[in-house]
């Protein structure tokens, strides 16, 4: 019982640091959404193998998230129309480096380190993206479907408008809610349940690994940067939060180079976010990144110490606690709303998992013996109460929502698409 106490302590240590990290991450991946429209993600990071990927990693190199924040901006690019291979450099670039971590890393660490740690992120997901793209089939385009969610409210004139145009019409803080509901609804949906289950893996992690195991056997060299590699993997650390350790791990005789390796893959791999990503890349992306990541943080740690040796200087370190960015009162804040936000998404996954009864709540909408599909498909949830098709809609089911189809309330429901042309014409019943 006691160890049972320990992990879920350590847990909600976990949760606590890394809450309002997930919660700005979720609000980015609404800003992009909002931003940057699914043809526009497409066009830059859709096509082609090489290019998209060094626009992402680009991108996100200077912004501040960490491994976990950054899984629901990624998520947002990658249903946005992102490919595999930016998608995984916008991933990799993210958590390793920021403003943030930049800044603290010059003030506790030396300038080699400061300017090492952005250029090898930036080149650790570069070629983790273009291994991604090469090492799968290329993707086939696919083409964005109009997002016909928001209201039209008469705004176009009686026409379904393209998404790119329909934007001009409504301000920015309908803009902005829409954005924001597609983060904390959908894009949280999709991550709650594997992220949970990747926070409670951690909390085990945290408790059964000693914390001596970092400043022990470390004398410097590849051995000392496999060691990093196998604790700085599965460990949960963020990018500011790292640069203190690394900083008293070279004070304690451990190379520059070993330190590099930890201040990459400890911010960019934990047991939540990998996790994730399989959810996001699959399997085999899952696995591919985590190659990628070990395989080019070994090389830039080789690097940097042959930097070091090669001026002839000693890696300078300053040991200090990093003063807390974030107040308690926040941690807990944060910690609570997104417990708060995850319980509807951790139910619907928990019951995907679970195996479908044969009584009277099947997924095949009463397709087992004694109860016909009806014609129409699923309407509502659990296994079609009424077994009949809804009442149609007094409007159309073109996708316009009010305003653009309103001289259509009296006909039957048309199936026109009433994308590009005036309502009315062309409704004649199929």
């Amino acid at each position: 019982m006691q160890l049972v106490w320990a992990i879920a302590h350590a847990t909600w240590d976990l949760l606590l640091d890394a809450s309002v990290y997930i919660l700005f991450g979720l609000v980015v991946g609404g800003l992009l959404r909002m931003l940057l429209s699914p043809s526009s993600v497409a066009r830059h990071l859709g096509k082609g193998r090489f290019l998209p990927v060094f626009k992402a990693a680009l991108l996100g190199v200077p912004l501040p998230l960490c491994s976990c924040g950054v899984l629901p901006a990624a998520a947002s690019l990658r249903r946005q129309g992102a490919n595999r291979g930016a998608t995984t450099a916008f991933l990799v670039s993210t958590p390793e480096s920021g403003v943030d971590s930049i800044a603290i890393t010059y003030a506790l660490l030396d300038p080699i380190l400061t300017v090492a740690r952005p250029v090898a992120a930036f080149a650790s997901a570069v070629g983790a993206g273009i291994a991604q793209n090469l090492l799968h089939a290329r993707e086939k385009e696919v083409e964005i479907a109009p997002d016909l969610a928001c209201p039209v409210d008469g705004c176009c004139n009686g026409i379904d408008c393209p998404p790119d145009k329909h934007q001009h019409h409504h301000g920015l803080g309908e803009r902005l809610f829409k954005g924001m509901r597609y983060a904390f609804t959908d894009l949280w949906g999709d991550l709650a349940g594997w992220f949970w289950v990747g926070m409670v893996l951690a909390g085990i992690i945290t408790v059964l690994v000693p914390n001596e195991l970092m400043a022990s056997h470390l004398g410097g060299g590849l051995g000392s940067m496999a060691l990093m590699l196998v604790v700085g993997i599965p460990l949960y650390i963020c990018a500011t939060a790292s640069t203190p350790v690394a900083a008293a791990l070279i004070v304690k005789g451990v190379s520059p180079g070993a330190a590099l390796v930890f201040l990459l893959v400890g911010p960019a791999t934990n047991v939540t976010s990998l996790t994730v990503l399989v959810k996001i890349l699959g399997k085999r992306g899952a696995a591919i990144y985590l190659v990628s990541i070990a395989l080019f943080a070994v090389i830039a740690g080789l690097l940097v110490d042959a930097i070091y040796l090669g001026l002839g200087i000693q890696a300078a370190a300053v040991v200090g606690e990093a003063s807390e960015i974030i107040p308690d009162a926040l941690q807990w804040a944060g910690a609570v709303l997104l417990i708060a936000l995850s319980v509807r998404p951790i139910g619907r996954w928990l019951r995907s998992k679970l195996p479908a009864k044969r009584d009277h709540a099947h997924d095949a909408c009463c397709d087992h013996e004694g109860h016909e599909a009806p014609a129409g498909g699923c309407h509502g949830g659990g296994c079609c109460e009424s077994h009949a098709p809804p009442a149609p809609a007094p409007v159309s089911t073109c996708g316009c929502h009010g305003g653009c189809c309103g001289s259509h309330a009296a006909e039957p429901t048309p199936r026109c698409g009433c994308h590009g042309r005036s309502p009315g014409s062309e409704h004649e019943a199929s």
